[in-house]
């Protein structure tokens, strides 16, 4: 089978196609025919940054996204069978912390998430598959379970409900078009920012209510004032826009933090935070039921996954300069039978 592989820690990283033999499965673990997987900011990271992968880790195949059709389990697996259509839920758990026991289990104390989805096949946990209706695509599915399951589990965090003023900044990136989407199903109003006027335009027509075209953090703490006081700040950049986020709530106000694309140590105002009353969560990833919801939500029509372009995956590499290039709005997807 072909996979696409790291084969170097090069900027920008080296990826080449290679042949492997076929994958069997191992107890408790099925074999899918990968039809879709999707890219994430998280591919990058382990990708590029020093700390994510060793010379020792090399070739790695990346991907954590992943939607297809089940060719074979092990003996003792009964939760799918061969033909199955399946997205994966990539969480990696122990199942033994008292998160794994409690709930949630995002939360687990050992948490892990997969890779290995830019292949034709992949070895997984059976128990991590949730199987797909066949109105659900598989491209449309690939694109939920990291993006858009972690805007999800965010907006539950805080509580977000109809009514509400939900403000994104960086609202033109994958969490972030998720989160909107997701903001407005739940009735709530929203506010988004980008640099790129166009990439506004496209996230207007998913249900953004207020646009902020700037990505400077004076300009867009004022423009988000005039809006008005917001209940939840859904942040996946981390850097300056944590103190924005942050001062821009109302007293009691939230904001959720998952991610640091554009900076991995903030800095804020503690009086803001105490006198104000404000909450501050981190999160990462959700849950599996989370992502069975998601699949309900395409299924019925209320959801429609925002797809960018689809690559072949001989064209892995370029799908990966697409993202670091920033142009696109939706999920990068690669199709590993083409």
């Amino acid at each position: 089978m072909r996979v696409a592989a790291l084969t170097s820690h090069e900027t920008p990283p080296e990826i080449e196609i290679q042949d492997r033999p076929a994958p069997s499965p191992g107890p408790g673990e099925a074999i899918v025919r990968v039809e879709a997987a999707a890219l994430n900011h998280r591919d990058l990271w382990k990708l590029e940054d020093d700390d994510r992968l060793t010379a020792e880790d090399l070739p790695f195949v990346p991907g954590g996204d992943l939607a297809g059709i089940v060719e074979e389990t092990a003996a003792n697996v009964s939760t799918v069978s061969e033909g199955d259509r399946v997205v994966l839920c990539p969480l990696e758990t122990c199942g033994t912390c008292r998160f794994c026991r409690e709930g949630p289990e995002n939360m687990c104390e050992n948490y892990s998430s997969y890779d290995g989805a830019f292949a034709e096949r992949a070895v997984v946990d059976a128990d991590r598959l949730v199987e797909l209706p066949e109105s659900v695509g598989f491209v449309d599915a690939a694109a939920l379970p990291i993006a858009y399951v972690t805007a999800f589990r965010m907006l539950q965090r805080a509580g977000t409900t109809a009514g509400d003023l939900v403000f994104v900044p960086g609202a033109t990136g994958g969490v972030g078009v998720a989160a909107i989407q997701l903001a407005t199903i739940l009735g709530a109003e929203t506010i988004g920012t980008s640099t790129v006027e166009p990439k506004l335009r496209t996230v207007e027509s998913l249900g953004l209510s207020h646009s902020i075209h700037t990505g400077d953090p004076d300009e867009m703490r004022t423009a988000v004032a005039a809006i008005g006081d917001v209940d939840v700040t859904i942040n996946h950049l981390g850097g300056p826009f944590t103190r924005v986020g942050l001062e821009v709530l109302r007293t009691n106000g939230a904001m959720v933090v998952c991610g640091r694309t554009a900076g991995q140590f903030p800095e804020f105002d503690a009086r803001d935070l105490y006198f104000g009353h404000k909450r501050l969560f981190g999160s990462t990833l959700g849950t599996q039921v989370d992502l069975e919801k998601l699949v309900g939500f395409v299924e019925t029509g209320r959801l429609d996954p925002v797809i960018a372009r689809e690559y072949p995956l001989a064209e892995t590499a370029r799908m990966i300069d697409e993202m670091r290039s920033r142009n696109a709005v939706g999920k990068l997807v690669v199709r590993p039978q083409q």
